[in-house]
């Protein structure tokens, strides 16, 4: 606009920046940013050697006069004019916005429709498709039925056939599976049988051989030995006698018969039974005796003409007892119908013989029959036996006893070498029983009688064996039948089916991969169901234990360890399958560009590539753009730090106001200007500062488009070291300040500082609803490789996503920086000529050599021609003819000098440009989102949409390098006192959050509101604001300024302090058990806390609880969504403590000595462990008071290895002190076991109780150094001297070891670090991991970095895990091409190693760097002590160390089979169990002792605020007050904030203690809390500024790995 129609509050502005300019120049100079070092022409590098992040400022002038001559009438009317049209434009908008939000919310409502009704098709489908199933279930059932009925009738009828015949035509007609029958029944045969094939021979082979062998295990027969024992008969393979039917008797020997005479002869046996069968000489005579009497009767029975009816009932009368004779005649006899003797068979080794096979005819219905049918054929064969045995009988009372009885003796050792040493499945039939005839029931291998098998002399069964034949007869025909059965079914299909069995379909390749996926996906099911299984087991063992176990009784076990009582609480944990997978196999949509094969696949070769030094160079035909020309947007901005080398309040005071006292009035004198701002903690405190006049300029600056705010978030944040709670509440925190006080919504990111890029930030900022965004600081070579592929555009999406429901557009910035030398085009050298700060006289210049110069009438077509020429090569690296320029760097435009300087001149060029057709060019300033939108407009698509044509990427941008080999992988580490202070602040910070949303609700509700403190949400605001301030690319990551990072700590400090009001005020209302009893009172709080900090830069300390005559309360927080069994620490003042529960329950405790130092023991305090079960985000109240019975139960035991040390001991601990022992040690629970290296005392395995096998974890401390030559190690760059050496100390360590029923710790004390190992002997989670803290003191180290290094037995290979953001996992891969410091990853929550057996996971408390160098590795940077700047702008190294504490949980899990589908994907997640892990060390419990002097107060009891269990996978990650639309104060809703996290179901966990469950992702939110209603749920965007209308359901459902946000009200 002209000088003259400049409103008066412009004026005003206008005569305040004049009245600063002396301010201003005497101000301190900014040092030059980091990036000011690009590689330059060799003819020029000493311009380049001292890189500069800024550069000085021009000696400034005043600005022009606001009008050129005085204001008059007219003036003044067309200054009312314009405003009056101003008003009707901003009318005018605002109605076009209210259309556009109204359509929105339409074309929300009908996408809600269409969703719903494709919900509501797809359930209607399934459920035909279900009902087409079940009917065909249903019919393949009743085919099968008939089949069945079918079969049976048949085989009824077979056998009503055959129970027609005589027993001796069954006989003749029987045939055996056993091999080939006689020549005379080959004819019977072949009528009897089917022809059967080679393959179907091997069918049937395979179907008889379990029916056989379980035959073959029948205890139906046994051999009387020697002794009178039964002993199991083996039968040999195929006899046959392996049919039910029995052999006929002229059937030829077996070959088993040549077997048996091997093994008969065989001495080792015959010497092996005769020791089992020979009892004292006392029962060999009285059976001799027996047998004499028997013969005698027997033979006076026959004298006397008694008839062998007499003989038989005196027979019966008699003991069932075979003679010594029979048995030797039946060898004798069997003997003579065998052929000679084979070689013999060794048993297989751990083969047992299987008991025979009875001497049945068939099954027992045949037998029953034939017996009638057969008397006659008895009493004939009776006839002959006792005619044979008269014979006997005569014959021995002629012979001499001792020859009989030597006989008898080997007849009995050869029959019981057969029985014990014969294959499993012995010969029957392989020859006539002596005395029984051809066609007797007994077997011919000596297998048919036995004291209660037969009667002596008979083949006929006794009355004792009688019964067990005709049962072990029955259950043998049973099997027979349904062995034939089977086989009938089996042939029955090959014959009807002889084109599936023979015509082998092929089927294609694709149906192929279909059926592997599908069989892969049923045995992961079918392994998570027994993995479910398991888990009730276990669940009902641990029930059982509950109910048997007395609670408070703390056993001893005789390893060691101690048995610690249950508490008789149920756990369960219940997955449902569809949970498991996140990303299936079959729906992965595989990206254009993934960044791990993006690296594996580059050279990484760092060629010089001309003037893009880092790139290559640049050509175009000139007529490229005669049909379409080059669109050119100019977006002018200044990258403000909030603290670097100044402190954030200096940097405002400095230079920040300047900056935005010019832009306010600057971008006022011209419509066409344009401006953008990113980071609004800068912004809310210039607007605090400013009159009500200029924010209405700036909301008109905002409505018109000429100030946009790019992300919106608090700060630009970090992308490494940040946690994803806190990238959150940051982003929220500045989108409701700008749509509070501005009333605008941000549309594009803006991140050109972060160290590396995360995908985490793209996918928060798409569930934010921006449309677009634009990144920095990637490897080089990564952009000359997509500047090569023209890939600067992409479409980044989640590794996990399925359905491209996370992409959003991005941009690469391709050259070295962001400045103005990098950003106009690939030559540094002419764009810094564009740089009109730089112009001569200023404070800087370009390095080139080759200053600016002030266009003018005469140079304004040289340069606009110089300048376009940039453009152009710079448009040849992006797929449209639209290209984004930056205009500014570092703390720009904080001179009206600079403005001037910049817009005027290149107003003079765009006004060339464009009025010359010929050069095929439109050009303009612009905003980001401008520039994005014409993107989509050229591509023809809705903004947010994907352009044809552009690829889609997935993963990260770590690790960063600038140029050679300078990764940016030191900061990931530096300065981790202040990371873990960060996460303690979170933590605290959303504990705060959550209990005083909820107790500020109940306040309400019991209508004591009033009395509730109005200052804690001005510390929850404040807490808010300082932990997003610290979330800044150069606080968190570590790389400020000594001073400034002490204003860093001081902030989080006192919000530190303060947040623990907020809790202690919170937790004091809702213990009370009446509400109305709340009383605050400022200067004696009810709770304290019962650690403190004694300044920003000291580690917590515990506070000591003094007993007096009442006893002490403790109030407990849990501040995780689910239950806790967790053991609680405090110190007393006294050993004797009994700790209850309300109701006067003991707990378990464990009474520890507290050390000062490694040997010295503190007096008149004591440690006092408990074990407490907490309710999900509930308060917890407990009982401390003194007990004269309360037994010390810990056992101390320090390892000094000849140190010269004291040991100071107290009473009433005992303490014992090793010498010099260095033997291997350990410590274990219910769950594992962990040794420990006597020497070093550090770990070396752990050995779980469920896994034989010992995993090697072995604990070693590095060092590393930094290089001593060129650039070195500094706060942001990490440039070792080669590999870690290992860490020596001159002294030998001290290790102290303490032993109790709770847990159990190591300590080992080295010169530079001490560090203690605990393991908690619980059930569940906390069992389940080792708790490790290592206390790290460097102060004193010269250019030294520790590293702990944990080497495993895993076969990693190359491949580790690490986490981004503490959001998702990334797989990582170790290049071995790339230097050691490039392949260190950050590592904000976990990192682990795995391979198809073992998974090893450490979580850790802070961010650190991690990697994994080799195979079964995985090393962690701890601290880092420097010297030397590294030449990025810093001008200082890292000597302000702390004695840092660094926490961290190792866990070792199993792998099922099922996960090794999961190593074939980019994609990996935690186990839920690694979930849990991570939160309860990243959430502890909060512990409030009640003021001493508060103890007479209002009774309290303890808080459950869920009303049901939340599911497992869901974590809460926030409840968040909103601030009332009015004042600075609580409004009446509050953001619910969730998050379902994805976890892998590959890693068994039994035992973990969860009460909770998977719902496929849904949560009744209505009635989740306990005592209020949520009458009001809204779904929003991320940070609350897109709504949807009100759901009528309570029930939510998230997707997998989803973030939702929800306005709710509570009554």
């Amino acid at each position: 606009m002209d000088n003259q129609q400049v409103p008066a509050q412009a004026t005003d502005i206008s005569i305040e920046a004049e009245k600063s300019l002396d301010r201003d120049e005497a101000a301190e100079e900014r040092p030059i940013r980091k990036e000011e070092a690009e590689i330059k022409p060799v003819k020029e590098e000493e311009a380049e050697k001292n890189p500069v992040k800024d550069e000085p400022h021009p000696p400034s002038s005043k600005p022009p006069a606001a009008g050129k001559s005085p204001r008059t009438k007219q003036d003044a009317l067309k200054v009312e004019e314009r405003l009056r049209l101003a008003r009707e434009r901003r009318d005018e908008r605002a109605k076009t916005l209210a259309t556009k939000k109204s359509i929105w919310l339409e074309r929300e409502e009908k996408a809600k429709l269409l969703r719903e009704k494709q919900v509501e098709d797809r359930r209607r489908r399934l459920e035909e498709q279900r009902v087409k199933i079940e009917k065909r279930r249903a019919l393949l059932e009743e085919q099968q039925r008939l089949k069945l009925q079918k079969s049976k009738e048949r085989y009824e009828a077979v056998v009503q056939r055959s129970t027609k015949r005589t027993w001796a035509e069954i006989r003749q007609q029987r045939w055996s599976w056993a091999g080939a029958l006689p020549h005379s029944l080959s004819v019977h045969k072949a009528t009897r049988r089917l022809q059967l094939s080679p393959w179907e021979s091997s069918i049937v082979e395979r179907l008889m051989t379990p029916t056989l062998s379980f035959l073959a295990r029948s205890r139906s027969v046994a051999v009387l030995t020697g002794t009178g024992k039964e002993i199991e008969v083996p039968l040999c393979p195929r006899s046959a006698s392996s049919s039910p039917i029995a052999a006929r008797g002229s059937k030829p020997p077996h070959k088993c018969s040549n077997r048996w005479r091997a093994m008969h002869s065989s001495p080792d046996v015959l010497a092996r039974r005769k020791t089992e069968s020979q009892p004292g000489e006392s029962k060999k005579k009285e059976k001799k005796d027996k047998e004499r009497e028997n013969a005698k009767e027997k033979h006076a029975l026959l004298k006397s003409g008694g008839g062998p009816d007499k003989m038989m009932r005196k027979r019966q009368s008699l003991p069932a007892v075979r003679s010594k004779e029979s048995v030797a005649r039946e060898v004798s006899l069997r003997s003579k119908n065998r052929s000679l003797p084979s070689s013999p068979r060794r048993r297989p080794s751990g083969t047992s013989p299987g008991p025979a096979l009875p001497p049945a005819a068939g099954s027992a219905t045949l037998v029953k029959k034939s017996r009638a049918k057969g008397e006659k054929r008895k009493e004939k064969e009776s006839q002959s036996k006792q005619r044979e045995e008269k014979e006997q009988g005569k014959k021995e009372g002629s012979r001499p006893s001792s020859a009989s009885g030597q006989r008898n003796k080997e007849a009995a050792a050869a029959a019981a070498a057969e029985a014990a040493t014969g294959w499993r499945r012995r010969c029957w039939g392989c020859g006539p029983r002596p005395g029984s005839g051809a066609g007797g029931r007994g077997c011919g291998c000596g297998s048919s009688g036995g004291a209660r098998g037969t009667r002596p002399g008979t083949g006929i069964p006794g009355r004792g064996s009688m019964k067990l034949k005709k049962q072990v007869t029955v259950c043998g025909g049973a099997i027979f039948c349904v062995a034939v059965f089977s086989l009938y079914l089996m042939l029955d299909r090959v014959q009807h089916e002889p084109g599936r069995r023979h015509g082998g379909l092929s089927f294609p390749r694709n149906q192929i991969s279909v059926l592997q996926n599908r069989i892969e996906q049923l045995e992961q099911l079918l392994e998570e169901n027994h993995q479910i299984i398991s888990h009730i087991k276990d669940s009902v063992l641990e029930l059982t234990e509950n109910a048997d176990t007395h609670p408070g009784l703390i056993t001893f076990q005789t390893n060691g360890s101690w048995l610690v009582p249950t508490d008789n609480h149920h756990t369960f944990l219940s997955v449902v399958p569809q949970d498991c997978q996140v990303a299936p196999g079959n729906k992965e949509q595989k990206p254009d560009l993934q960044m791990l094969d993006v690296y594996s696949a580059l050279k990484f070769d760092n060629v010089d590539g001309g003037a893009w030094k880092q790139g290559f160079d640049i050509s175009y035909d000139q007529h490229e753009w005669d049909k379409e020309p080059l669109h050119v947007f100019v977006v002018p901005h200044s990258h403000n730090d909030p603290g670097w080398i100044k402190t954030f309040d200096k940097y405002y005071f400095d230079q920040t106001q300047h900056i935005l006292n010019n832009m306010l009035m600057k971008l006022q004198e011209d419509p066409k200007r344009r401006f953008i701002w990113a980071e609004i903690s800068f912004f809310s405190k210039w607007w605090d500062n400013i009159d009500t006049q200029k924010r209405a300029a700036v909301r008109r600056l905002a409505a018109d488009g000429q100030l946009e705010f790019v992300t919106g978030g608090w700060v630009m944040t970090d992308e490494a070291n940040s946690h994803y709670f806190a990238m959150v509440d940051q982003l929220i925190e500045g989108h409701q300040w700008l749509a509070k006080n501005i009333g605008v919504i941000p549309r594009s990111g803006w991140a050109i500082d972060p160290f590396g890029h995360s995908s985490t930030m793209s996918y928060l900022l798409k569930r934010s609803n921006l449309t677009s965004m634009l990144i920095q600081r990637v490897h080089y070579s990564i952009k000359k490789h997509f500047a090569a592929t023209k890939s600067l555009e992409f479409m980044w999406r989640q590794t996990w996503d399925t359905d491209s429901s996370t992409d959003i557009f991005c941009q690469l910035m391709p050259f070295y920086s962001y400045d103005v030398p990098h950003t106009c085009g690939p030559d540094p050298k002419i764009c810094c000529q564009f740089d009109f700060r730089r112009l001569p006289g200023g404070r800087i210049s370009c390095p080139w050599k080759v200053p600016p110069k002030v266009v003018n009438d005469d140079s304004v077509a040289e340069r606009a021609n110089l300048l376009l020429d940039q453009y152009r090569k710079k448009s040849k690296l992006y797929k449209s003819k639209v290209v984004l320029i930056p205009l500014g760097d570092d703390f720009r435009y904080d001179k009206a000098l600079e403005w001037d300087q910049q817009f005027q001149n290149y107003e003079k060029l765009f006004n060339y440009m464009n009025s010359h057709p010929e050069l095929h060019v439109q050009i303009q300033f612009g905003t980001l989102s401008e520039y994005f939108d014409a993107v989509y407009k050229k591509n023809g698509v809705s903004p947010g949409s994907k352009p044809p044509s552009y690829p889609v990427l997935s993963g990260d941008f770590f690790t960063y390098a600038d140029r050679e080999d300078h990764y940016w992988s030191g900061y990931f580490t530096s300065r981790p006192f202040y990371k873990n202070l960060d996460r303690v602040l979170e933590s605290h910070l959303r504990a705060a959050e959550i209990l005083y949303s909820l107790a500020l609700n109940h306040a309400r509700r019991f209508g004591v509101d009033i009395k509730y403190p109005v200052s804690d949400y001005h510390f929850l605001t404040e807490a808010r604001r300082n932990v997003g301030l610290f979330q800044h690319h150069d606080a968190i990551t570590g790389t400020s300024k000594e001073v400034v990072v002490v204003d860093y700590g001081l902030r989080l400090f006192h919000s530190l302090m303060n947040l623990k009001r907020v809790i202690i005020n919170a937790a004091h209302l809702l213990v009370l058990q009446n509400k109305n009893d709340f009383i605050y009172d400022e200067s004696s709080l009810f709770l304290q806390m019962d650690n403190k900090r004694q300044n920003h830069d000291k580690l917590p300390e515990k506070t000591v609880i003094k007993f007096e005559s009442l006893p002490r309360h403790l109030v407990v927080f849990n501040p995780v969504e689910q239950e806790r069994l967790c053991v609680i620490s405090v110190l007393t003042t006294s050993p004797r403590v009994k700790v209850t529960l309300i109701d006067g329950s003991t707990l378990p405790m464990q009474i520890s000595a507290v050390w000062k130092a490694a040997s010295d023991m503190a007096a008149d305090t004591y440690q006092v462990s408990f074990v407490a079960r907490l309710p999900a985000l509930g308060l917890a109240v407990f009982q401390l008071s003194e007990s004269a019975n309360t037994p010390v139960n810990s056992n101390t035991a320090i390892y000094l290895r000849n140190r010269d040390v004291t040991v100071s001991k107290k009473e009433p601990f005992s303490v014992k002190i090793l010498e010099s022992a260095t033997d291997d040690f350990f410590i274990e629970n219910q769950q594992m076991q962990v040794w420990f290296n006597g020497v070093t005392g550090l770990m070396e395995n752990i050995k779980r109780k469920d896994d034989q096998q010992e995993q090697k974890v072995r604990m070693e401390f590095m060092w590393y150094g930094t290089r001593n030559f060129k650039d070195k190690s500094g706060a942001y760059l990490f440039l070792p001297d080669g590999e870690a050496r290992a860490y020596m100390s001159k002294q030998t360590p001290i290790t102290r070891v303490t032993e109790g029923p709770l847990f159990s710790e190591v300590v080992t004390f080295y010169r530079d670090f001490q560090q203690r190992i605990c393991l908690y002997n619980l059930p569940g989670v906390e069992g389940l991991s080792l708790d490790v803290s290592i206390v790290v003191d460097i102060h004193d180290q010269v250019n030294r970095e520790l590293a702990v290094r944990l080497s495993t037995g895993i076969e990693s290979g190359d491949m580790f895990f690490t986490d981004l953001n503490g959001f998702q996992i990334q797989t990582r891969k170790f290049l071995r091409k790339l230097p050691l410091q490039a392949n260190f990853y950050p590592m904000p929550a976990m990192a682990y190693i795995q391979d198809n057996r073992s998974r090893l996971t450490v979580h850790t408390a802070q961010s650190l760097g991690v990697s994994s160098l080799h195979s079964g590795q995985l090393e962690i940077i701890l601290d880092r002590r420097l010297m030397q700047d590294d030449n990025r702008g810093l001008g200082q190294g890292l000597k302000d160390n702390k004695v840092t504490c660094n926490r961290f949980r190792i866990l070792l899990e199993r792998r099922t089979t099922t996960s090794k589908v999961q190593d074939s994907r980019p994609v990996s997640f935690p186990s839920l169990l690694s979930h849990v892990t991570s939160m309860l060390l990243n959430h502890e419990v909060l512990v409030m002792p009640v003021t001493p002097q508060q103890q007479s107060a209002p009774p309290i009891r303890s808080w459950h605020p869920l009303s049901a269990a939340i599911p497992c996978d869901f974590h809460l990650l926030n409840i968040r007050t909103l601030q009332s639309e009015v004042v600075s104060a609580p409004g009446l809703e509050a953001a619910l904030i969730l998050h379902r996290k994805g976890f892998d179901c590959g890693l068994e966990a039994r035992s973990l203690g969860f009460n909770c469950t998977t719902t496929q992702g849904k949560l009744s939110v209505g009635s989740l809390f306990q005592g209020l209603d949520v009458v009001n749920l809204q779904p929003s965007s991320l940070t609350l500024l897109y709504t949807a209308k009100p759901v009528n359901s309570s029930l939510v459902f998230l997707r997998p790995m989803e973030i939702a946000t929800f306005r709710i009200r509570m009554v």
